[in-house]
């Protein structure tokens, strides 16, 4: 095959007519999965309210604490028939923030408001208001963790959850509840101090939207 050499203006063009002939229609070059369109909050912990249509659950009242999940000072926070979430060292970020949201909340005594949470499917919405927003968050997975394993409960308070090792880029969601009945039905009673059991299901959710909060009825 004979090449000919091409130098100046022309091998410029040739340089870019390869680049085009190789880049997908539209002419943009191969680009991972992009999330550059979410608007993240700045993870400040703040209380909010939580609302998950498919288990019926509305405005049900998040507040914020610094702790880790299903400490002392979390499950008092539970106990009122509310949700808690801790933040800090060994807790997640903020409502919308990048990193991991924790939600904790009673499924068998307090009102049992997390009682469905199990049944919550991969794509199914979680919306979570704090003060003119509201971050959309889509379950993407479930979990178990076990409360008698140091390693499971890493995974499960890391920023990217069930990754400790892996820095955050993105929003998630982690909704988790006692497996109680499970635990029971396999004849594992065992409980910590607080009472809760050796395992809890997670549902874990990524931000896919923030968008303005509607407002309440009746104004």
């Amino acid at each position: 095959m004979h090449l000919t050499r091409i130098s100046g203006p022309a091998a410029v063009v040739l340089v870019a007519a390869v680049v085009l002939a190789g880049a997908p229609a539209g002419g943009a070059a191969a680009a991972g999965p992009s999330h550059s369109h979410v608007h993240y909050s700045d993870g400040e912990p703040r209380n909010a309210r939580l609302s998950i249509p498919s288990i019926g659950i509305h405005r049900l009242k998040v507040v914020a604490y610094r702790g880790k999940t299903d400490d002392a000072p979390g499950t008092r926070i539970q106990n009122r028939g509310i949700a808690a979430s801790s933040h800090g060292p060994h807790g997640g970020t903020g409502p919308g923030g990048i990193g991991n949201y924790q939600v904790a909340a009673h499924r068998t005594s307090h009102g049992g408001i997390f009682r469905r949470t199990p049944s919550l499917d991969r794509h199914d919405k979680v919306f979570v208001d704090s003060g003119r927003w509201r971050y959309v968050y889509r379950i993407i997975k479930t979990r178990w963790v076990s409360f008698r394993s140091a390693e499971s409960l890493r995974k499960q308070r890391a920023a990217v959850p069930g990754k400790p090792w892996k820095e955050p880029t993105r929003g998630f969601v982690t909704v988790t509840t006692c497996a109680t009945p499970e635990d029971h039905a396999r004849g594992n009673f065992w409980t910590d101090r607080f009472g809760n059991p050796e395992h809890r299901i997670d549902k874990i959710g990524i931000l896919v939207k923030r968008t303005d909060r509607p407002p309440r009825h009746g104004g």
